[in-house]
């Protein structure tokens, strides 16, 4: 794969840079915002983009959101010193398909790119829909009747899961298990933030309530879509 390294830090992007290409990858790396999101722009195709959260220059969230500006569905990861909910949802609603905290492991931060780079060439899984909601899982495309709604690759693969079911209740570990490569460890809770900022692009614009919370279990989607 080609990845592209934003982070500031140069010892650990120099760290990151090495232990990619021992795993076969080709990396450039970046350590000013500015930089990053010139290579990011125009330096690709890139299969993954690490960006650092706070960087000088425009930051992790001010380039992925110039990315997704541009029609640019790379899959992106944001590493960063933050920890909690809300900045985890901030991440998120620019654009990130996931989240790692600093300090990581290498092998936790291997298995999050792979699993990025996988779903991103997912093979077909058929055109799902639910009312005027329509999901193109193998296209990366979502549309709610003739509107286009940009997704991030696990808000798509959470929102599948979903669809896949519809009006049955799936619950949040199964959720875990389907969508994310390493669930073990995880707050099954983390599956909240997605479907929070799902609810904010395929619902609230359009007065829908598709995704429904079943208490003491995890989520349906309602099979009229809402």
């Amino acid at each position: 794969m080609r990845i592209l390294v934003v982070e500031d830090e140069a010892g650990l992007a120099e760290s990151l840079r090495r232990g990619l290409s021992a795993d076969g990858h080709r990396v450039d790396v970046a350590h000013d915002g500015h930089r990053g999101l010139d290579l990011a722009l125009a330096g690709g195709p890139y299969d993954v983009v690490l960006l650092d959260l706070m960087l000088p220059g425009p930051g992790g969230h001010a380039i992925c959101t110039r990315m997704r500006a541009h029609g640019d569905t790379t899959p992106v990861l944001m590493l960063t010193a933050l920890d909690g909910e809300y900045d985890e949802a901030e991440g998120l609603d620019s654009g990130a398909d996931d989240y790692l905290t600093k300090p990581f492991s290498f092998v936790v931060l291997a298995a999050r790119i792979r699993a990025l780079a996988r779903r991103a060439g997912t093979p077909d899984r058929g055109t799902l829909q639910a009312g005027d909601l329509v999901l193109d899982p193998q296209g990366r495309r979502c549309r709610r009747g003739d509107r286009d709604i940009e997704l991030t690759a696990r808000e798509l693969g959470v929102l599948a899961c979903l669809m896949e079911r519809p009006g049955r209740a799936v619950a949040k570990q199964d959720i875990l298990d389907e969508v994310w490569n390493t669930p073990h460890g995880i707050d099954p809770n983390i599956v909240e933030v997605y479907v929070s900022s799902l609810r904010k692009k395929i619902d609230a614009p359009f007065g829908r309530r598709s995704i429904r919370t079943v208490h003491g279990t995890g989520y349906r989607m309602a099979p009229d879509g809402g």
